[in-house]
């Protein structure tokens, strides 16, 4: 067995612009309540949480896809909040249906129908 995923972490030049866009986007708690003000995020029982915060360097770093429902309502939603959709939903040959989009600071986000 491989190394589990077990964190995520999204990076931008504006860390409280950024969680305050992933509070919005798919409802998680964010805990800023640290000396850095790095934001932890639960996202779950069983779930990877991860963090959101500022790059020390100023640029914009993620890695991470989100399992929803529906692709198209996250994509359109994400939209609304100022993202741009990069690809609609495609299914993978042999896998699940994604999609992607950058977030207002130009972090590439996946999105994994639900399975």
């Amino acid at each position: 067995m491989g190394n589990p995923v077990v964190h995520f972490e999204i990076l931008g030049p504006d860390g409280q612009a950024l969680q305050g866009f992933y509070r919005s986007l798919f409802d998680w708690t964010i805990d800023t309540d640290n000396p850095s003000g790095y934001g932890m995020v639960t996202t779950g029982e069983g779930a990877i949480g991860g963090g959101v915060s500022s790059s020390a360097d100023g640029s914009s770093q993620v890695s991470f896809y989100v399992q929803v429902d529906s692709l198209q309502e996250y994509l359109d939603k994400a939209e609304t909040l100022g993202a741009k959709t990069l690809l609609p939903p495609t299914e993978v040959p042999g896998g699940p249906v994604i999609a992607m989009f950058a977030d207002p600071q130009g972090n590439r986000i996946g999105l994994v129908g639900g399975m």
